[in-house]
Order: C-alpha cells, then structure tokens, then sequence
C-alpha cells in the first residue's frame, strides 16, 4: 500500500513543530492526519467545520508555506469530517478557503452521501403580498430597508451576511425580510430561497432527530441559496436545534450563501442563544427596526385604505395615526374595522365612527398638554399676539386670557403654581389668585364656562 502521502504530511508536520509551541502543536496539529494526495489535491482528516475555521484563522500563512515547500506550488488543499462522530457515511469533504491561492474562495466541494446530482426548486414559503413595493419607508426604518433593497437588487455582494433585523412586534420586520427573499427570486429565479420561522425549523430539526434523519435536514438546507429565519430568538434554549443551526449558518455563510434573520430583541439581548452563534449574528449588519413614526403610521394607513378601494378623511388618517403608535399590525387591522364598521351601520367614516373602533380594539393615547399648548391655544381663541402675555400689560382682554393660561396650566397641565409664575415672570400668590379668580367666575358665568369647555376640547 502506498503510504508516500503520509510521509509527505510527516514532513509538514516536523516544520510545524518546529515554528508553533508545543501545547499549539498538540492542539492544533498532532491530530491532523493525511487522508489522500492526489492530482495535486491534498485532503487531510479534520475533527469538525469549526476546527478547520479555527485551524486557518490561526495558522494559514505557515500551513501555506509549509505546503507549498513540501508538495510544491499549485497544491490544493481539502479537510474531511464526519457530520455524526464514527459515522463515516456522513463524512463531508470541503475546500481549504484560504492557504492556496489556486483555491477560488467562493468555491466549496461537498461530499456527502444526500446530496443530489440535481437540485430541484423548492417552495419558497414567501408570502406574495409582503412585497417592496407595498412596503412604507419612514426614517424609522430607513437604514434596515435600504439594506434590504441593496441585498435584494445584488445578491452577490455578501457585505450585509448575515443580515440580522430586530425590533418590537408588529413593526414590519417579516414583511421586510420576505419581501429580500420574493426580490432575489424575482431577479434569480434560479436562486434556492427559502423562508421559515425558528418555530417551523426547531419543529423540523426534532422531527428529523425522531426519524434518524438528521442528515437529510442538514443536507437540506445546506443546498439554500438565501435562508431567512424569522424570529430567531424561539431558538433560545434549544441547545441541540441552536447545534445544528450553527453548522448550516457555517456552510451557507463560508460558500457565500445569503442569510437573512429577524428578531424581536438585538443579539446582545439574547440570553440562552450559544455565544457562537451571536458572534456570527454580528457577522453582516445589524439594523433596528424602530416603533412606527407619525410619517410611517399614516403612510400605511393611506396604503392600507386605497389597497381597499376606501376613501379615508385626512382628519380620520391623522386622528388613528395619532392613537394607533405600536403597531403597523394594529394600523391595518383598524382599517378593515373601520370598512365593517361602516357598511355594517351605514355610516359615512367620521372622527367619531374611528373614536368608536379605537375603543374597542386599542388603547387610546392621551394627549400629553403642556404650557406651550395652552398658551397657544388660549390665544388663538381669544384672538391676542402671545407675545403680549408675558409682558407687564394689563389690558382687560390680555390680563383675562393670562389668567386663562394659568387656571388651564394648573388644571391640565398639572404645572405646579411656582412653575407657572416663573413661566409668566409673575409671583405665587398671582397665580393663585388668577386660579381662584376663574374658579369663582366659572360657578355663575356661562360665557366663561362655555370659552373654558372650547379650550379644553380643541386641546384634548
């Protein structure tokens, strides 16, 4: 049996040994055995993925030149390792990603017993409505969806992989991911996408495990192009599932292939997900998505409503987008409310018709009323220049309408009588007495009852 292959590696190894410590040598090389030299290709027995990542991180440019000194120039080099421990039937077979210069680094040679000469289409799982083009871009999500679009219109450029998106629920992170995935197929439609939730691949990973088909789910998706994982954080604490994931997000990522992952947290905030995994999350781009701004909230609800031939108010657009601030889910949902709500009583859509349906389906946000809010308001009523206000003057009609500033700043605004003084450049004791004066006047003047129920209404 011709053995010349291992003294060939006995040779490198004697140069190792003499250029790393011994402890380096002992961990890193003593185990590395030389499975076969042929045609110039060198392939050498390796424990796992991860070793061969950690073994060239480390030791490329000397494993390099070692080679290169012992088998000549032009050598390949490729690693061999099971994917189950003592189960050679597993054995996979990759190329060296770095040592050789005659190894293009986007290539990857495969050998594995699953593995199909042809590759058929697989169903993408993508929801055709969760499209670019009926998605709303606000500063709030700006920088996630210009990622998204640069990743969807070039493929090929692997500076934003993995892709990892978080934000809160109901922001519009599937919607973003899945639409990456329909533009990459719609552009490629050779391109193997496939969108699933974490919850789907923890499901599939234990039902694989319970048939003995472990090798066939990793084969699997090995052979995807773009992988995008929604909610990754249903991984946390599923150290076999995270396992797995771990040696799929390895091949893909090494053989250029695209990940994209959504989150409702950032990965710093993930605990219970293995380190290794996080570290490769912060891999690509980490892009937020944030709660939904006025310009985005009303953005879908204008989309929302002409997607369903209705016409909408501009005040009953601003009145929901001002109420409705979590959740794009819940802006949509209010829409098809509002449409039933409408043609069950048929009613034309009002402020009042969207205050009823707010009512039973969100909580509605209180305007929060400040100094500044009633100063403005107060003068707009009574018809003065706001300036006036915080001078010495003491016309009746200006000294009336401080006085209303400062009733209404006590009564709403919850302003203590020192702030409010300061805020007029007036005592305590006349903050006070203006409070009691409109206290004392609201009891038997129905004018004054009437201006302060006006007040309140235009600012609440």
């Amino acid at each position: 049996m011709d053995n010349t292959h291992q003294k060939l590696w006995e040779n490198c190894l004697e140069i190792f040994k003499d250029n790393v410590p011994a402890e380096q040598f002992d961990a890193w090389f003593k185990d590395v055995a030389s499975l076969s030299y042929e045609n110039g290709a060198l392939t050498l027995i390796v424990p796992s993925h991860f070793f061969v990542e950690q073994f060239e991180e480390r030791y490329y440019k000397l494993i390099a030149l070692t080679l290169r000194k012992v088998y000549g120039e032009g050598v390949k080099l490729y690693y061999t390792y099971n994917q189950v421990k003592n189960e050679p039937s597993t054995s996979v077979k990759m190329k060296s990603s770095k040592p050789s210069t005659s190894i293009p680094p986007q290539q990857a040679a495969i050998a594995n017993p699953f593995k199909q000469a042809s590759i058929e289409d697989i169903d993408s799982q993508l929801n055709p409505r969760y499209n670019f083009e009926n998605y709303c871009g606000s500063s709030s999500n700006k920088i996630a969806l210009s990622i998204g679009e640069a990743i969807a219109s070039d493929p090929t450029c692997k500076t934003f992989n993995p892709l990892f998106i978080f934000g809160p629920t109901g922001v519009g992170k599937t919607h973003l991911i899945q639409a990456i995935g329909i533009r990459i197929k719609e552009t490629n439609p050779q391109n193997r996408v496939l969108y699933v939730t974490a919850r789907l691949f923890e499901s599939q990973y234990t039902a694989a495990a319970h048939n003995g088909k472990i090798n066939e789910f990793i084969n699997f998706y090995q052979s995807i192009d773009t992988l995008i994982i929604d909610d990754i954080q249903d991984l946390i604490g599923k150290q076999r599932t995270q396992n797995t994931f771990f040696h799929i997000f390895n091949h893909l990522h090494q053989n250029q292939k695209q990940l994209i992952l959504s989150s409702d947290c950032r990965p710093s905030h993930m605990e219970g997900m293995e380190a290794r995994l996080l570290s490769r999350f912060k891999w690509g781009m980490t892009a937020e998505l944030e709660r939904p701004d006025f310009e985005l909230r009303k953005g879908v609800l204008i989309q929302k409503s002409e997607q369903d031939g209705l016409s909408i108010p501009n005040e009953v657009l601003d009145y929901i987008a001002n109420n409705v601030t979590d959740s794009i889910r819940e802006l949509e949902g209010i829409v098809v409310s509002l449409i039933a709500h409408a043609t069950v009583l048929n009613q034309e859509i009002s402020v009042d018709l969207a205050r009823n349906v707010l009512a039973n389906a969100v909580k509605v946000n209180k305007r929060q009323i400040n100094f500044e809010m009633i100063t403005q308001e107060v003068c707009t009523y009574y018809d003065v220049d706001p300036d006036l206000i915080f001078t010495k003057t003491r016309k009746r009609e200006i000294s009336d309408a401080r006085q209303m500033i400062m009733f209404l700043s006590k009564k709403l605004a919850k302003m203590p009588l020192t702030a409010i003084g300061t805020r007029l450049s007036r005592t305590h004791a006349t903050v006070l007495h203006a409070c009691n004066n409109i206290d004392e006047r609201l009891a038997f003047e129905k004018q004054l009852q009437e201006d302060v129920k006006r007040i309140e209404e235009a600012l609440k």
